[in-house]
């Protein structure tokens, strides 16, 4: 709109004319500038819930210890409390194909149904058999959520704010772990711990209640079918657009980001064979799988599990340590979200494994009463945070920087097996260990964090800023004293040599057989296979 030209308009018009422009350029910076609409913040919301759960149930079994069923065996309430993790892998393993079945949404009401169905029994549970029963339910449901809401949420969030929202996921873990713990200040009694263990099916209520706000991947939608109506109209809900061009913009980029994504079809287990078949994949593995095993073995989970028992006798009410360690969690979360993109992967997890080491060195010694009591509870503490800064994050971020496209699913589904297996035996057993070994209770969880550290320090490569092809090149150079030649260099081609290589090899059977029938053109055209051989050559 050309509101400078004055030729033969009047005032009235040019105003007009000042009018749409504003118009136009306020529809522009609007478009750009919303990007958080309500739509979206109530899908976000209902999709976090599911994971605030995971970190409640983790945590909701330590503080009523004593209160309920009083006279349980230490078997009895470890088997209930490892439940938990021993019922998530199986959630973990199978979500995968729900989700891409019945979709997002689809995945998310089953896992709310599931969390209400446990979170039910526990509620009203008649024994410890019960509770274990309970447990393993809620964990296969915890095994749901926490492969599927990051998968939902990074579907449904802007590109810019795709990072932001996409912690959301930590932070309700978090939280939940804290709202246990105050929570039991308040009802870890033997008349109202049935009280705790009624949240889980109160949250689910609401989430089933507000379940119309729970939208279905835009991406999912669009996946199956390009053409779908609904995904437009989502779409146009979560970005708050107005206008079909809008919309038709973000469905290409919804179409293309998915064909980006797509690989090759290929069973976990051939997958799995090739990566221990090939000598440098092997390296990242190992390194992924190491690094999952140290997470459960530096012993942060009989922190979070049985930390109101481990502060009996530190501190007169030891709930309150319970409380002050699930807040100084949440706030090192915070820390270490800001640290992630400023710091190495490897720098982190070597001040992570040296500062627990060091943390733990200090609980043993103030657990002999070297030093006094209140150190033991500082220890502790720092031991969390250092922990938050490295060994929590970086194991299941570094899976997604180490493998390409075509074995990063299968690397992060074995990563998470192990993860929770790992979790099932600390929690089964550290009522034993604590026990047996008393207050060297941590002195084996400091002996992994040394192993931790000096793996970090010489095998463990950086992966910021690097690409997966980068690190295998890196693994050879740094464990091969010499590199002369290396004959199967061209099965590790990536993806673009490949169809590089594939493309030549077809140009060239093309070109013998025209060779081979007399039609090649060498840049004129052929000699004839009948006539004289002076009209063989035409230019």
């Amino acid at each position: 709109v050309d509101i400078m030209s004055h030729t033969n308009l009047s005032q009235s018009d040019i105003e007009s004319r000042r009018s749409r422009t504003s118009m136009i350029i306020l529809d522009e910076l609007e478009f750009d500038t919303v990007l958080v609409t309500m739509p979206l913040v109530f899908a976000i919301l209902l999709g976090v819930l599911s994971q605030f759960l995971v970190g409640y149930n983790s945590g909701v079994i330590n503080a009523p210890e004593s209160v309920i069923f009083p006279g349980h065996s230490t078997l009895s309430w470890s088997v209930a409390v490892a439940a938990f993790a021993g019922g998530a892998p199986f959630g973990a393993t199978i979500v995968g194909k729900l989700a891409d079945k019945r979709g997002r949404r689809g995945a998310l009401l089953m896992t709310t149904w599931i969390f209400l169905f446990g979170g039910l029994i526990q509620t009203f549970a008649l024994d410890m058999f019960s509770i274990i029963v309970a447990r393993i339910i809620i964990g296969f449901a915890s095994g749901f959520s926490s492969v599927l809401v990051p998968i939902y949420l990074g579907e449904l969030a802007p590109p810019t704010l795709r990072g932001t929202i996409g912690t959301l996921t930590q932070f309700a873990l978090v939280s939940g772990i804290l709202v246990s713990n105050l929570m039991g200040l308040v009802f870890a009694t033997e008349t109202a711990w049935r009280v705790l263990f009624a949240v889980t099916p109160i949250c689910c209520i609401i989430q089933l209640a507000l379940a119309p706000f729970l939208l279905e991947s835009p991406r999912w939608l669009l996946g199956r079918d390009a053409a779908s109506l609904k995904a437009r109209f989502i779409i146009k809900q979560l970005r708050g657009l107005r206008y079909d061009h809008e919309v038709e913009t973000e469905v290409g980029f919804f179409v293309m980001g998915g064909a980006a994504q797509q690989t090759e079809q290929t069973s976990q287990q051939d997958v799995l064979g090739e990566m221990i078949g090939r000598k440098k994949i092997r390296h990242l593995l190992v390194s992924a799988i190491v690094l999952q095993m140290a997470q459960q073995f530096s012993g942060i989970n009989a922190v979070f599990f049985y930390s109101t028992g481990f502060f009996k006798g530190v501190i007169d009410n030891p709930m309150i340590g319970t409380t002050i360690v699930g807040a100084v969690n949440v706030v090192a979360t915070y820390a270490a979200l800001l640290l992630m993109d400023r710091c190495g992967r490897k720098s982190l997890i070597l001040w992570s494994s040296g500062g627990m080491f060091c943390s733990c060195v200090v609980i043993v010694l103030a657990l002999l009463g070297i030093f006094g009591k209140t150190t033991a509870l500082v220890a502790v503490n720092v031991y969390v945070v250092f922990f938050e800064l490295g060994l929590g994050p970086v194991p299941f971020l570094i899976v997604a920087e180490m493998f390409d496209a075509k074995y990063v699913a299968t690397a992060m589904s074995l990563s998470m097996q192990v993860n929770w297996g790992c979790n099932f035996l600390v929690s089964l057993g550290w009522p034993y260990m604590n026990q047996l070994l008393g207050s060297y209770s941590f002195a084996p969880f400091a002996t992994v964090l040394a192993f931790v550290f000096f793996y970090s320090l010489f095998v463990l490569p950086e992966t910021q800023g690097t690409t997966p092809e980068e690190l295998a090149a890196d693994l050879v150079r740094r464990n091969s004293r010499s590199i002369v030649y290396e004959p199967n260099d061209a099965e590790n081609t990536g993806a673009i040599d490949e169809e590089w290589r594939k493309a030549m090899e077809q140009l060239m059977k093309e070109e013998q057989e025209e060779m081979h029938s007399g039609n090649f053109n060498y840049g004129f055209q052929p000699v004839q296979a009948q006539g004289s051989q002076e009209e063989g050559v035409k230019f």
